[in-house]
C-alpha cells in the first residue's frame, strides 16, 4: 500500500511532513540535524549542554574548573551557548539550504532562557525553529518572537496546550508553527505523563491527538500542524492519520530511528545495542532526577537503581508503634527508628556488603556499597546545576541556592551518565535513552546484516512508508 506524503508548511517553507526528534547532550548534532534538512526535512538539533567543536573539527569536552557550584553554573551556561552556536553553524552548512533548521531546549534545564537567548543572538537567520518540552514553557512565544523565529511547544495532552494558549500563546499566535505531540508512553527519553496517568496502561494515541486538534480548532489553529512524536517507524502504520481532517495537519518526528545512520555520533557500542533489542528491553522508569518519567532501555545502569530502591526502609525519629527498634546510621551515628522486620533486612543488606545507609527526603533509608555511596556523594558534590530543580542535588541557581528539599540519593546525575554515554563510554552503564519501538532495528529487514544506512537513505526509506 503506497502513501500520499505530501509537503508541508513547517517554520515559513515547503518540506516534508518528517522532522528529526531532537535528543539533548551530544546526540542530535549539527551533523546529523543537517543531515536530515538536508534530504528535505525538518533537522533538530540540541541545545542541551551541546558539545562545542575545535578548528579540526573534535569535540572539546567540558571540563569545569570553577570551585563553588554557581561558578560551574556560570560555565555550563556559557559553553552552553557556545556549543549551540557552533552545532547551529554545523547543520547550516551541511544542509546547503534545504529544509528546515530547528533547535531543540529543555525548559527545566539550568539556564535555559539565557541559552536560548543566547544562542538566538550567536546564529541568526540559521535557525529556524524552537522545540521546548519538559515543562511549561510558557515564555517560549515571547523568546521566539524576539528573533522572529517559530515556536513549536512540546504536550501530551490538549490540557496542556489549553493552558499554554489560554495563558501565552494567543498573544504571538503567528509564529505558533506546530504542537508537538509526544506521546507519554511511546517516545524516547522524558515523558509527560500526568498524576492520573500510570505508566503500565498506555493510551492510543489517536484520541488524544484528536481531542489536541479539537482544541486547537476552538483556538482558530485548524492550519496549525500537529507533530506525532513517539512510536512512529513505519508511516504506512499510520496512513489512516493522512488527509483526516479529524486530525488535520500531521507530521511525523523520528527520534530513536535517527540514532542509527552514519551521520549519527553515537558509539559503534550503543549502534550495535540497538540492532539487538527485544521488545520488552525498554521501559519506563521513575528515577529520572527531573521528577518525570523517563524511557530507557533496561541494562546494567537502570539494573542497579531498581535494586537500589528495593533496599529501601523507612524510619522514624522517635520510637512509635511498630517503629521500636533503634538503628545508627551515618559519620556521625545519627539515631533512629525501624520496625522489627525491617532491623532485620537492614542488617540483611550490611552482611551482604551494602553497608551505607542514606537518608532519602521521605524518611526512609537506602543501602548502597560503601563505593557506590563515595560515588553518590562526589556527583552531589560536583553539581553544575544542569537542571533548575533536580531531586538528586538540592543546589538550584537561585537568591537561596538551594531548591529546599534534600537530595535524594535513590537518582543519580543525569549529566554525568548522559555526557558519559553521548562521548563513547559503555551504553551498559549509563542512561540509554530509546522509544518504546527501538526493538524493531532488530526486525526491520532494512537494518539486515548490521547495514546502517545514510540519513538521505533513512529518510528516503520512510518517504515510501517503511
Amino acid at each position: 500500500m503506497s502513501i500520499d506524503l505530501q509537503p508541508i508548511m513547517i517554520s515559513g517553507k515547503e518540506v516534508l511532513p518528517l522532522i528529526e526528534g531532537g535528543k539533548g547532550v551530544a546526540v542530535s548534532t549539527g551533523l546529523s540535524s543537517g543531515a536530515w534538512a538536508a534530504a528535505g526535512g525538518v533537522g533538530t538539533f540540541s541545545a542541551v549542554n551541546a558539545d562545542r567543536v575545535d578548528e579540526n573539527g573534535e569535540v572539546i569536552r567540558t571540563v569545569y574548573h570553577g570551585r563553588s557550584r554557581m561558578e560551574r553554573f556560570e560555565e555550563l551556561v556559557a559553553q552552553g551557548i557556545e556549543g549551540g552556536i557552533k552545532q547551529a553553524q554545523i547543520a547550516h552548512e551541511v544542509s546547503g539550504g534545504n529544509g528546515r533548521l530547528h533547535m531543540n531546549v529543555l525548559w527545566e534545564m539550568g539556564g535555559a532562557e539565557r541559552v536560548l537567548e543566547g544562542v538566538m543572538e550567536g546564529a541568526k537567520d540559521m535557525v529556524h525553529g524552537i522545540t521546548c518540552g519538559a515543562g511549561m514553557p510558557f515564555k517560549l512565544a515571547t523568546l521566539a518572537a524576539k528573533h522572529n523565529v517559530h515556536y513549536y511547544p512540546i504536550i501530551s495532552s490538549a490540557r496542556a496546550f489549553r493552558a499554554l494558549w489560554l495563558r501565552s500563546y494567543r498573544k504571538l499566535p503567528d509564529l505558533l508553527g506546530g504542537v508537538v505531540y509526544e506521546d507519554p508512553w511511546l517516545a524516547g527519553g522524558h515523558n509527560g505523563l500526568s498524576n492520573s496517568e500510570s505508566p503500565d496502561k498506555p493510551e492510543d494515541p489517536y484520541p488524544r491527538v484528536a481531542a489536541i486538534r479539537k482544541t486547537m480548532n476552538e483556538f482558530g489553529l485548524n492550519h496549525v500542524p500537529i507533530v506525532m512524536a513517539g512510536g512512529v517507524w513505519c508511516l504506512r502504520e499510520w496512513s489512516n492519520w493522512l488527509n483526516n481532517p479529524e486530525i488535520g495537519p500531521i507530521t511525523f518526528q523520528f527520534g530513536t530511528r535517527p540514532l542509527l545512520t552514519q551521520e549519527s555520533p553515537i558509539s559503534d557500542a550503543w549502534k550495535q545495542r540497538l540492532l539487538t533489542l527485544n521488545e520488552g528491553d525498554i521501559n519506563l522508569n521513575r528515577f529520572s532526577p527531573t521528577g518525570f518519567y523517563s524511557s530507557a532501555v533496561y541494562n546494567t545502569f537502570l539494573h542497579e537503581l531498581y535494586d537500589r530502591s528495593d533496599r529501601e526502609t523507612a524510619f522514624v525519629d522517635h520510637p512509635a508503634g511498630d517503629h521500636s527498634e533503634l538503628f545508627t546510621f551515618g559519620v556521625r551515628n545519627k539515631e533512629v527508628y525501624l520496625t522489627r522486620q525491617d532491623l532485620k533486612r537492614a542488617n540483611g543488606y550490611i552482611a551482604e556488603g551494602f553497608s551505607k545507609a542514606l537518608q532519602t527526603p521521605d524518611s526512609t533509608l537506602v543501602f548502597v556499597t560503601p563505593e557506590k555511596a563515595k560515588e553518590i556523594r562526589q556527583d552531589q558534590l560536583d553539581c553544575m546545576g544542569c537542571l533548575s530543580m533536580c531531586k538528586f542535588s538540592n543546589w538550584a541557581a537561585n537568591d537561596k541556592g538551594t531548591t529546599g528539599h534534600k537530595a535524594d540519593p535513590r537518582s543519580f546525575c543525569i549529566q554525568k551518565t548522559l555526557q558519559q554515554i553521548g562521548h563513547g563510554e559503555n551504553p551498559d552503564n549509563n542512561l540509554m535513552f530509546a522509544g518504546h519501538a527501538a526493538y524493531r532495528f532488530a526486525q526491520d529487514p532494512f537494518y539486515a546484516n548490521g547495514f546502517i544506512p545514510t540519513v538521505k537513505e533513512l529518510v528516503e526509506r520512510i518517504c515510501i512508508g517503511d
